[in-house]
C-alpha cells in the first residue's frame, strides 16, 4: 500500500504543468538574449558602414559638382551625417593612375599606362568613423574603426 501512495504522488507530479513556462524560460532565455546582443551589436555595425559609406559617397557627389576641392570634399564627408563623428581619415588626395583590373595604379603623371594612354587624374576619398560597442565583451570581433574609400576620375 506504501508504494500506491508514493506513485500516485509522482503522477499527480507528472501532470502538473503549472512551472512548466518558468523552466522553458530558463533555459532557452538566456539564449535568446545572447541572439539578441549579438544582432544588435552586428546591427549598429552595419548602420556605421552604411553612414561611412555615404560619406564618402558626399564626398564624391562634392568633388564631381566641384571639381578639385580638398577643404570643400573634407567638409562634405564630414558633414554628411549629423548624428556621427565621421572624418575625413586620411586627407582626400589628388593623383595620377592607369586603371588595372585591381582597381587604378598610381602613376607618374607623365607616364603612359599599359595601353598606350597617358595617366587619367583621380581623387581618393577615404572615411572613417570609430565604432563603439553597446555591450562590451560580447564575444563578437568586429573592427573598432569603420573605413570607406571612393576613387574619381576627374579627366
Amino acid at each position: 500500500m506504501r508504494n500506491s501512495a508514493w506513485t500516485g504522488r509522482f503522477k499527480a507530479i507528472r501532470r502538473d504543468e503549472r512551472a512548466t513556462g518558468a523552466i522553458e524560460f530558463g533555459l532557452f532565455g538566456p539564449l535568446l538574449i545572447i541572439l539578441l546582443v549579438g544582432v544588435f551589436e552586428i546591427g549598429f555595425a552595419m548602420y556605421g558602414a552604411m553612414k561611412v559609406n555615404n560619406a564618402t559617397e558626399a564626398g564624391l557627389i562634392y568633388a564631381s559638382k566641384n571639381g578639385w576641392d580638398q577643404a570643400g570634399i573634407a567638409n562634405a564627408v564630414e558633414s554628411s551625417s549629423s548624428a556621427s563623428k565621421i572624418q575625413a581619415s586620411p586627407a582626400p588626395t589628388q593623383f595620377c593612375g592607369c586603371p588595372s583590373s585591381s582597381g587604378v595604379n598610381t602613376v607618374s603623371c607623365n607616364a603612359t599606362c599599359s595601353g598606350g594612354d597617358p595617366p587619367g587624374e583621380y581623387i581618393r576619398i577615404e572615411a572613417t568613423l570609430d565604432r563603439t560597442t553597446l555591450f562590451s565583451n560580447t564575444g563578437l570581433t568586429l573592427p573598432d574603426k569603420l573605413t570607406a574609400q571612393a576613387i574619381l576620375r576627374q579627366k
